[in-house]
C-alpha cells in the first residue's frame, strides 16, 4: 500500500478534502504548500499540519514550493525522495480568465514538473484534469475520449487537455487521471469557497444577467467536491488497477439549463436569466453595465451554456465501486439554500413561522 501522498494543491477546495480521506485510509500526506501551509477543509475546519522533516510520523506535513518551477519548487527534493510512495498533483488555476502565461505556468509547465519529479522518484503520478478537455464537443464523452479534434470555449480547457496530453505521453510514467466535472458544493450544499460557476449564478439571480447567448436543453455537469475527493482517494487505494486509466469524477445527473432555470424560479428574491439563440445574441442589445457584467464574467461561460453532452462514468463506477452522486434538482436547491443561508445569495426570506411572530 502507497504509505507517503505528495500532493499538490493542497490548500485548495478539492486538496483539502483529499487530504482528510487520505489521512482516513492511513496514509500520511505532504503537502506542497506556496503562500500559506495553512489547509482548511471544505467544512472550515483547519487540519493540524506540521513542517516536514524526515521520518515524521505526523499524518499531514507540508513543504514549501512552487509548481512554477522545477522540483516542484522543493528546495531540498532528496530530503522526500525516500518517503513519497506516490504523487497526486491537484495544483491548477482554474480561471477562465487568466492570461495564457499563467495557463503555461501553473496548468501546463507545472504538470510537466511534477511528470518530471515522478519519473526522478520512480513514483506514480495521479493527475487532477477536467472533464471539460473534452472542449466543445456535443454527446456521451468517453473516460477514453481526449484528442478528437475538439475547439475549445477557453483558455482553461485547452491548458489541462495540454497538460493531460503529457502526462500520457509521458516514457515510462506510471499514471492515472481523474476528470472533475464542475466542481460545486459537498452533497449537503455546504461549500468553502464561492468561486466559478458561484459567480455567474450570483449575477443571474441577482439580476445583473437578464440575457445570455446558450440553449435550454444545454446540459451542466456538476460534482460536489466530496466525491471528487472520494474518486482520488480511490484512485490511490487502488492504484494498481487503476494505473493507466481515467476516472470521470462527475454526478448522475447533468442538469439542463431549463431545470436549471425552473429552480431559480421556486425562489422569490431570484431573477431568472433569459437565454437567446447564440446566432441571434448580441452584446449590443444590452443595457450599459449589463454588458460590462457579461465582458466581464458571463461571455467566460457562453462555451458551457450551448452544449449538451453527458460524461461517461464507467471506470468510477465499476473500477473503483463508487455510485454516482445525485446532482439533480434537489441537490441544486441544496446547494442555493446554503448560499442564501451564508448570505452569498442574499438574506433569506422568512419562514411563515417567523413572519406571523412579528405580528404577535
Amino acid at each position: 500500500m502507497t504509505n507517503t501522498v505528495l500532493l499538490t494543491g493542497a490548500t485548495g477546495l478539492v486538496g483539502a478534502e483529499v487530504v482528510t480521506r487520505l489521512v482516513d485510509q492511513g496514509r500520511q500526506v505532504v503537502g506542497v504548500t506556496h503562500r500559506t501551509p495553512r489547509i482548511v477543509g471544505n467544512d472550515g475546519e483547519t487540519i493540524e499540519s506540521v513542517p516536514f522533516t524526515t521520518g515524521t510520523t505526523a499524518p499531514v506535513s507540508h513543504v514549501t514550493g512552487n509548481v512554477r518551477e522545477a522540483n516542484l519548487g522543493i528546495a531540498d527534493p532528496d530530503t522526500l525522495r525516500s518517503d513519497v510512495d506516490l504523487i497526486i498533483h491537484c495544483a491548477a488555476t482554474t480561471a477562465f480568465d487568466a492570461p495564457e502565461d499563467e495557463y503555461n505556468a501553473l496548468n501546463v509547465d507545472a504538470t510537466a514538473h511534477a511528470i518530471a519529479l515522478a519519473r526522478s522518484w520512480d513514483v506514480p503520478l495521479i493527475y487532477v484534469s477536467t472533464a471539460y478537455v473534452c472542449g466543445r464537443r456535443d454527446g456521451l464523452i468517453s473516460e477514453s475520449d481526449l484528442d478528437k479534434g475538439q475547439n475549445f470555449s477557453n483558455g482553461y480547457e485547452r491548458s489541462k487537455f495540454r497538460a493531460e496530453t503529457l502526462v500520457r505521453e509521458a516514457d515510462g510514467l506510471r499514471w492515472s487521471i481523474v476528470r472533475p466535472g464542475i466542481v460545486t458544493g459537498a452533497a449537503d450544499g455546504v461549500v468553502r469557497d464561492y468561486k466559478n460557476l458561484y459567480t455567474v449564478v450570483k449575477l443571474i439571480v441577482e439580476g445583473k444577467l437578464r440575457s445570455l447567448p446558450g440553449r435550454y436543453d444545454a446540459t451542466l455537469s456538476l460534482v460536489p467536491v466530496d466525491f471528487v475527493a472520494d474518486v482520488i482517494a480511490g484512485v490511490t487505494a487502488q492504484f494498481d488497477i487503476a494505473e493507466g486509466n481515467t476516472f470521470h469524477a462527475v454526478g448522475a445527473d447533468a442538469l439542463s439549463l431549463r431545470e436549471m432555470s425552473d429552480v431559480f424560479a421556486e425562489y422569490p428574491s431570484f431573477a431568472v436569466a433569459n437565454f437567446v439563440p447564440t446566432a441571434t445574441f448580441s452584446p449590443d442589445d444590452l443595457g450599459d453595465l449589463e454588458r460590462e457584467y457579461y465582458f466581464r464574467i458571463g461571455a467566460q461561460y457562453a462555451g458551457y451554456f450551448d452544449r449538451r453532452r453527458t460524461f461517461d462514468a464507467t471506470n468510477t463506477a465499476t473500477v473503483l465501486n463508487l455510485p454516482l452522486p445525485r446532482t439533480d434538482k434537489e441537490y441544486l436547491r441544496l446547494l442555493l439554500d446554503y448560499c442564501l443561508e451564508t448570505g452569498y445569495l442574499g438574506a433569506p426570506l422568512p419562514t411563515i413561522e417567523e413572519a406571523l411572530s412579528c405580528l404577535n
